[in-house]
């Protein structure tokens, strides 16, 4: 059965027109020969199927007689156009060859797309697809690295106990390593995992800048970049870290978020306001960018607004604790105590089944006054090796803490193995 021609077809992660002999990944055209093209199309249109050489040069050569060698030449070039998706090719010596894309293909696509949604419930969908796929297809390397990537941001978005998922993320990286290589996008999670999951801010680093140069364009790397340096309480080094990755993928919904919290440790209250609405203008049913907006909202003076915000962001993700932390602290920095204090409580109860993140549940009890518990809740944060403690040493809502004598010795400790010249930074 012949294929229509009119509009791109999906293949994988790709977008091929068979009308204009073009072919897309991630909106990036592959370089692919006229002729190489021919020969894919008619492995397209024949899905599954052996496709022997007598046919392969009839169609894709309009019947001009060629060597074997050519053709296998040619699917060489194809193969090599696919990158890891190349093995969809699979070649019967002296028969021909066959397009055989994996079960796992629409599993992993819908995995992507729950991660794309940045809540708790769509990592945890993410990871049913992803660990489903898997189990389907061994040898596919992309089911474990979406693994791995949803481990990873589970715990980079405090939605799981980081020292919980480690084991698990390096067990699914490593056997992505195995089947496709450990590849820069690898190491780069790794390195990331080590900030995020250890807090070894300065190997992470380091490895992150290693792979930099074989990446120059990745805008997620140079948005962990910036959120290593913004633990390190370097804000300049972040903004142009940040600038970079602004100009290689300027709608990145990480880079949405780091901009709002770049400009708030800033204390540039109007700028992180007027990025966060920007935010919302492009992803309105993000519940971490419009917790972002709420409390730029509450540092411009507008609390009735970042109220509002918060108890939206919540009702958007009410499996999201730190942002429902997030609001009872701004309810309590404006005298709504009991309301406060009542939401406290249920998270506390929710502790007992579910991932609370203890650097949240500290500010808020600074600012309900309960500073000696706030102090008890970092330790806390500290033990559990939540990586956003890092971020104290800027954060204008940790300020009441960094004043007390306490903080110091935590601050310290937090940053571990970092260097002497991070430190004084802070």
């Amino acid at each position: 059965m012949r294929l229509g021609v009119d509009e791109p077809i999906a293949l994988g992660p790709f977008r091929v027109n068979l009308a204009t002999h073009r072919v897309f990944r991630d909106g990036v055209e592959l370089d692919l020969r006229p002729q190489a093209f021919r020969a894919l199309k008619v492995l397209i249109e024949n899905p599954g199927r052996l496709v022997d050489y007598k046919q392969m040069i009839h169609e894709a050569w309009d019947g001009f007689q060629v060597s074997h060698h050519t053709v296998t030449v040619t699917i060489g070039e194809i193969k090599h156009a696919l990158g890891e998706c190349g093995c969809w090719i699979n070649c019967q010596p002296k028969f021909g060859y066959r397009l055989e894309i994996p079960q796992s293909e629409v599993l992993i696509r819908r995995g992507w797309h729950f991660c794309n949604q940045y809540s708790r419930l769509g990592f945890e969908r993410a990871l049913c697809c992803f660990q489903e796929a898997a189990e389907r297809d061994s040898a596919d390397f992309r089911a474990f690295e979406g693994i791995s990537s949803t481990y990873l941001m589970l715990a980079g978005f405090l939605m799981r106990a980081p020292r919980n998922v480690y084991g698990p993320f390096l067990e699914a990286l490593e056997r992505a390593a195995a089947l496709r290589g450990l590849t820069p996008e690898l190491r780069s999670d790794r390195a990331f995992a080590l900030y995020v999951c250890e807090r070894n801010v300065s190997e992470a680093e380091s490895e992150l800048l290693a792979i930099q140069p074989e990446r120059p364009k990745s805008a997620l790397l140079l948005i962990r970049l910036a959120l290593i340096c913004l633990g390190g309480g370097r804000l300049d080094e972040a903004r142009a870290w940040m600038r970079q990755a602004e100009a290689t993928e300027a709608l990145s919904p990480e880079l949405a978020f780091l901009g709002t919290v770049i400009r708030l440790f800033g204390r540039e209250f109007s700028a992180a306001l007027k990025w966060a609405e920007n935010t919302l203008d492009l992803y309105p049913a993000s519940q971490i960018g419009r917790a972002f907006y709420a409390e730029a909202l509450d540092f411009a003076g507008r609390a009735d607004d970042a109220h509002a915000q918060y108890r939206l962001a919540s009702a958007l993700s009410p499996d999201t604790p730190w942002i429902r932390a997030d609001q009872a602290r701004c309810l309590a920095q404006h005298g709504q105590v009991a309301e406060a204090g009542a939401i406290l409580a249920d998270l506390r109860r929710v502790r007992d089944n579910e991932y609370v993140d203890a650097y949240h549940v500290a500010l808020l009890l600074d600012a309900l006054g309960k500073r000696d518990e706030a102090f008890e809740e970092l330790e806390r944060a500290y033990d559990e090796h939540s990586y956003s403690l890092l971020f104290a040493g800027l954060d204008a809502k940790a300020d009441g803490l960094r004043s007390d004598p306490r903080f110091t010795g935590l601050r310290t400790k937090s940053l571990g193995r970092y260097s002497a010249q991070a430190c004084g930074a802070v």
